[in-house]
């Protein structure tokens, strides 16, 4: 058995992963009795942590909102430099984090004191960002998304299609995704009876959540890939497909995953699907993988690499 503050930290970190925990399940994942999950529940209590607790057989135990901030070791003015920083991560202004910052900002905001919300609003509203990217989604709208994949909650919402239609969607959430430039929803949709993909700007969560679902295995097992397959074009303006001559193993160690979609095609060859904001761009990233490519598709984009050649080969060529 762990020690106590070391099982006290684990118990923390599984309490805001769903919405309710029974004591049974608590106990098995601590490798503890239910009696001495009560006491440590008690002892986060006593700790200011709002561990709420109801008998019977759908009772359990969720962690809720207190009237104070928690003992993390962060004063208030942490705390909101904190979540701050978090939300600018959850912009997309820090390649690669995004999604790892929307998990620990869902955390954050979940146990957090309404004065300290009030505070991270107001500095929110004064904020002006000259970051670029796609359509700004807001951070509540991310946050009710994260916790619904989390608690695993069905999710009726408000959907604005590209054509300014608008639809109520009943969905079981699978996972936020972010492509670099978009951030949308993976769900399954009861209505059509199929997975489908949802912009996250154009959702209007309605609350309160659904009940709880037992999740569904994404198609490939990959909610990125799924998502970068059916979104593509609309994640980037410019696509391409293209046969690399190295093994996919390889290839993916030198591209991001939101960099592109790889299917091995045989033991020395793969195919990627990727794109870019533009040709040009989309040619400079290509050849900076630095690997023979040979592009299936489109022709422009061999139109764009021929001239990039010639515009290469003539500043190889001029001497001081």
């Amino acid at each position: 058995m762990a020690d106590t503050p070391v099982r006290l930290l684990r118990l923390l970190a599984l309490l805001p992963t769903r919405a309710t925990w029974s004591g049974p399940e608590l106990a098995d994942r601590l490798g503890v009795t239910t009696r001495t999950v009560r006491n440590d529940v008690e002892r986060l209590r006593d700790l200011g942590y709002e561990v709420e607790g109801r008998p019977g057989a759908g009772g359990g135990y969720r962690l809720a909102a207190g009237a104070a901030l928690p003992p993390l070791l962060l004063d208030d003015d942490e705390a909101v430099a904190v979540a701050l920083g978090l939300a600018t991560a959850v912009s997309g202004s820090i390649t690669g984090i995004e999604e790892t910052s929307l998990r620990a900002l869902t955390k954050l905001e979940q146990t957090m004191p309404s004065r300290l919300r009030h505070r991270i609003d107001a500095l929110r509203g004064a904020t002006v960002s000259a970051s670029a990217g796609g359509p700004t989604v807001d951070p509540e709208v991310l946050t009710v998304l994260a916790q619904v994949c989390a608690r695993r909650e069905r999710l009726r919402f408000d959907y604005g299609a590209h054509d300014g239609a608008s639809s109520v969607r009943d969905v079981e959430p699978h996972r936020v995704v972010h492509t670099g430039r978009r951030w949308y929803l993976l769900a399954w949709d009861t209505g059509a009876g199929d997975w489908r993909t949802f912009r996250a700007d154009r959702i209007a969560p309605r609350v309160p959540t659904g009940p709880r679902f037992t999740p569904r295995e994404v198609p490939g097992g990959d909610a990125l890939a799924h998502v970068l397959r059916g979104v593509g074009s609309a994640a980037w303006p410019h696509r391409a497909r293209v046969r690399i001559g190295a093994p996919a193993d390889d290839v993916a160690q030198r591209i991001s995953r939101v960099g592109g979609v790889l299917t091995p095609l045989d033991a020395a060859t793969c195919l990627l699907e990727t794109g870019g904001a533009s040709l040009p761009e989309l040619a400079g990233y290509l050849a900076s993988l630095e690997v023979p490519f040979e592009v299936l598709e489109p022709d422009t984009l061999r139109e764009v690499l021929r001239s990039m050649a010639r515009r290469c080969k003539a500043a190889a060529a001029v001497t001081s």
